[in-house]
């Protein structure tokens, strides 16, 4: 099935993985203090939410998937004591980020990064206790795929944590969040990170994305079973949990 975000692209030439790729390490060095500025550092919040998900279970070996600078991978190294966790992204320029924010953490023992194809991880079956991502799966050319692997790695039993931005559906924060999202994110992200096209087309993603009820079929399709979903902050963000 193709989703109405996978035919959004960053820029207009190549393929959809290669301009995320392009995106991102362009706006690796800019990354992490847009985020939270732009999120009013409620992002973090919502990571440690997703990561408490995870808590009962205590898994051992970890993949954050889509992980960016690093800051879910850090947060569940600190919180959830794994023995092993690795990050996987195709963006080096992010990764490179989040190496020297790992290494000032003191966690390079545990946190390691690799540049993976998130449609096609080079990991073993059941590999994983827990798979997570934080805001970006919606970045996925093939977003079935994407999940099919997650389900693929992840041992049985074992479980899924996703937080993912959304657009919310109940009056006012709709109606507010779309003039936010339309006039103030792409303009102060265009400002800070120089690249004219990335917040315009993390806000259409954001919008096209599939969410809630419907996101729970997709996970369940993928493979997972118990998928539920938590909106939070009015909707802006949405918190997913399943079980392999």
């Amino acid at each position: 099935m193709t989703y109405q975000q996978e035919r959004i692209t960053p820029y207009h030439d190549g393929d959809k993985t290669a301009q995320v790729e392009a995106m991102f390490d362009n706006i690796a060095p800019s990354y992490d203090k847009l985020n939270h500025r732009l999120s009013w550092n409620i992002d973090r919040g919502w990571r440690k939410k997703a990561i408490r998900q995870l808590a009962p279970f205590h898994p051992q070996t970890m993949l954050d998937i889509a992980t960016g600078t690093g800051d879910f991978a850090i947060l569940a190294a600190q919180m959830l004591k794994p023995a092993k966790l690795i990050g996987a992204d195709i963006s080096e320029g992010m990764m490179a980020v989040g190496q020297q924010k790992v290494k000032q953490a003191g966690l390079d023992g545990i946190i390691s990064f690799a540049k993976e194809d998130c449609l096609n991880l080079s990991y073993a079956s059941e590999t994983f206790d827990a798979v997570t991502a934080a805001f970006g799966i919606r970045n996925f050319s093939d977003l079935d795929k994407g999940l099919q692997e997650m389900c693929r790695v992840l041992k049985k039993g074992g479980h899924l944590s996703i937080v993912e931005l959304t657009s919310p559906v109940s009056f006012p924060m709709k109606q507010l969040f779309k003039v936010y999202s339309h006039t103030f994110l792409p303009l102060y992200g265009r400002l800070i990170s120089k690249d004219k096209s990335a917040y315009s087309y993390l806000t259409k993603t954001i919008e096209a994305f599939p969410q809630g009820e419907r996101m729970t079929e997709i996970l369940q399709r993928a493979g997972f079973s118990n998928a539920s979903f938590r909106r939070l902050t009015f909707g802006i963000c949405t918190m997913y949990f399943a079980t392999k």
